[in-house]
Order: structure tokens, then sequence, then C-alpha cells
């Protein structure tokens, strides 16, 4: 098995970490998935990553028909309305990796296409958005984290995938329990991503105020709570203190502080929806997913009172 044609749906954060890696190979054939005014912006603009600009070739969904592996990476809030785009672009022999650091993703996707085609996946990467600008340490960046629902064997198409990285800057990682490792990384999320986007804090907070951390490890107990009821379970966090700069703002709160609206429904809305289908009560998530839609409500000037 061998991938010669990708594509990619979604040319944020973690899209622009793949335009970036695959643009460093001459001879790898990809394109960006966009329509109407936004491929027009796309092929105008491109798309700054780390201070330079880059201009990948951008497809229509019907262009792209049939690639061999289909990169998602939209924002949470954007998934359900790319479905048609993903449906039209996937074919019997296209493989689909979902990007999104969440829990259901494939689920969703899985809903118009065949959910055999999915690779389960997370990325790790810590980046910074600012308009059309992205920026992140490459070298640093973990990247990409992939495995087969139910299985532990590394099988011909992640193989085919390792290939596709090897040449490129990109980096590849197996999980024998990609399960688990989507979990853990969803519980990082929703324990460190979160209380500092309703505080407006720095990541050392977590540390520094038994108050934030307090916050911290109830979200962390609720999430691992929920996740036992579905029979997961995974290891602990490893967040240290010196791990992220003091000041480290991460994606909720980078969005609430450009005034973009956040993907707190992937984070506290699904948790709350996977626990009611178990009659777990959540609290912290409940309360978080208010607040920070709130936010996002004085954001869009809605308490703007005259």
């Amino acid at each position: 098995m061998e991938m010669k044609t990708i594509a990619i749906l979604g040319a944020g954060a973690i899209g622009a970490y793949f335009i970036y890696g695959f643009s460093a190979v001459p001879d790898i054939d990809f394109c960006l998935i966009a329509k109407g005014e936004r491929k027009e912006r796309l092929q105008r603009d491109g798309i700054c990553i780390n201070g330079k600009v880059y201009k990948p070739e951008v497809k229509t969904p019907e262009e792209a028909k049939g690639v061999d592996l289909l990169l998602v990476s939209t924002k949470y809030n954007g998934l359900r309305s790319a479905l048609e785009d993903i449906r039209t672009v996937v074919t019997p022999n296209t493989t689909v990796l979902s990007l999104l650091n969440g829990i259901d993703s494939e689920e969703i996707i899985g809903t118009v296409i065949d959910p055999s085609q999915i690779v389960y996946s997370l990325m790790r990467i810590n980046s910074e958005r600012k308009g059309n600008s992205v920026t992140f340490n490459a070298e640093k960046t973990p990247g990409l984290f992939v495995g087969e629902k139910g299985s532990a064997e590394e099988t011909e198409r992640l193989r085919a995938i390792a290939a596709l990285l090897a040449p490129t800057p990109l980096k590849y990682n197996f999980c024998k329990d990609i399960i688990s490792e989507q979990w853990l990384k969803y519980t990082l999320n929703i324990a460190y991503n979160l209380p500092q986007a309703v505080l407006g804090v720095g990541y050392a907070s977590y540390f520094d105020s038994e108050h934030v951390g307090f916050i911290r490890d109830r979200l962390e107990a609720e999430a691992r709570k929920v996740a036992a009821a579905y029979g997961i379970t995974y290891g602990p966090l490893e967040n240290t203190r010196p791990r992220w700069l003091e000041k480290a703002r991460f994606s909720t709160l980078q969005d609430l502080e450009a005034k973009r609206h956040t993907e707190i429904d992937m984070f506290c809305k699904v948790l709350m929806e996977k626990a009611a289908a178990k009659g777990i009560e959540v609290p912290f998530a409940e309360y978080t997913l208010h607040a920070i839609k709130a936010l996002e409500e004085k954001n869009d000037g809605k308490f703007d009172y005259k």
C-alpha cells in the first residue's frame, strides 16, 4: 500500500503543521481543500507559517475526489458543515485521518463515509495562531499519533502513513491503544486548557494557585470517571510546572483573546453527553461550558449595554 496523493481539509494550526511538513519534500502531491471565497483567499494570500508564506495548491472537493489520504483538520464547530465535502472527496480507496483532538470526530465523520476507512489519531502540537499566521517549534512538536480502533497492530495502512511522513520533518507515532491515548489527550485539554481560559491566566497558575489547581483536578476527575464508565483507563497527565512557559496560553484562551469562538463543545458538551448516557453528573464541566459560552457572548458584544 502506497499513499501518493494527500488532501488537507482545514488550514488552521494543525493543517499548517502538515502544509509546512509536506512542502519540505518537492515530490509529495498534496493540496488544500476549499471552495468559493475561501479558496480564492488561500490562493491569493496563502498562509504564514513560522514567518514564511506558503501557497500550496488549492482544490475544490470535486477536484480532490479520490485522494489516497484525507487529513481532516477543521475546527470542531465547523466539522458538521464540512461533512458533505468529506463525502465528496472520499472514495473506497481513501484513508481518512481526523486530526481534531476530541473523542467523537471519528464517529461524526463515520456517518457519511465507511467508518472502516478512518484511522484514529490525535495531534500533539503547541502552536499560536494570530490571524493568517501560525507559529510552532517544529523540532519540539511531538506530532501525529495514530492507531487502529480495537487493535494493537500497526497495520499496512499505518505503515503507509509512516512511509509517507518519513522523508518530511513531520513526526509519526504509533499507538497500540489509540482510544486510551485520545482520552488522555482529551482529559489533558479539559483540565489544563479550560480553567485558564475562564480565568485569563498563564500556565504556571495551575501550580502557583491552589484554587486554579482545584478546578483543574475536579475537571480531570470528571473526565476520568466518564472514561471509566466506558471501560477506558489511562495513565497520569504528567504535566509539570517547567513543561511550558509560565505565561503559556493554550488554544481556548487564545481563541477568546482573539475574539474567536472556541471548541468548548468538543470538550465539555461532548463530555456532558457521554456522562448523561451513563447517568453520571459532571458539574464542573457543566459550569465550564456555560462560563466559556458566556465569555464568547461577551466577545460578540452581547453585553455592551448602553
